[in-house]
């Protein structure tokens, strides 16, 4: 037997188990440091999503919440850290990622930005540029400047494709 916890999320009740409470409260607390302290539009915006992703879950208002839910909701909506780098409670301090030494840039295909297989995108990711610059000057070369598209497959080859995302903390453990 498990408690239950009734719960007011984007304006409407659930009723959830202790576990699942507690997961969605860590993850929206970690949202809400990550946002800016006056925006509460879009942890708003969020905590309706949320609604409506259980709402699609749970037909009737008479069913509970469980922690397979939340896990589910959580997937779709993103990891906390898309939201943003953490706030610190004291924002006078230097945070750990800036007195930390700069990490090595590594030229790496992209994976979410690529229209063809990602060197465009790799290449504006590398040297801090839009990728649509980066391709609009790539269809330039190509076209007048006498780069054959067969530097463009090159990079391809040579160039690695960045890493796949290795952990997430909210997905089911098997």
């Amino acid at each position: 037997m498990k408690e239950t916890i009734n719960a007011n999320i984007g304006s409407v009740a659930f009723s959830l188990d202790r576990d699942a409470y507690q997961m969605l409260k860590s993850y929206l607390d970690d949202i809400r440091d990550r946002l800016p302290a006056d925006d509460t539009e879009t942890l708003g915006d969020i905590e309706r999503r949320i609604a409506e992703i259980f709402r699609e879950r749970i037909p009737s208002p008479m069913l509970v919440v469980t922690i397979d839910t939340v896990r589910e909701a959580v997937a779709r909506m993103g990891r906390p850290e898309e939201f943003g780098q953490r706030r610190n409670a004291d924002e006078t301090q230097p945070s750990d990622a800036d007195t930390a030494e700069e990490k090595p840039r590594h030229l790496r295909r992209s994976r979410t930005d690529r229209s063809i297989a990602g060197v465009c995108g790799g290449i504006g990711a590398f040297f801090d540029i839009d990728p649509t610059t980066v391709r609009l000057v790539m269809l330039l070369l190509i076209l007048f400047g006498g780069l054959s598209i067969w530097a463009y497959v090159i990079l391809w080859l040579v160039i690695p494709e960045e890493p796949a995302s290795r952990f997430d903390p909210y997905t089911k453990k098997r």
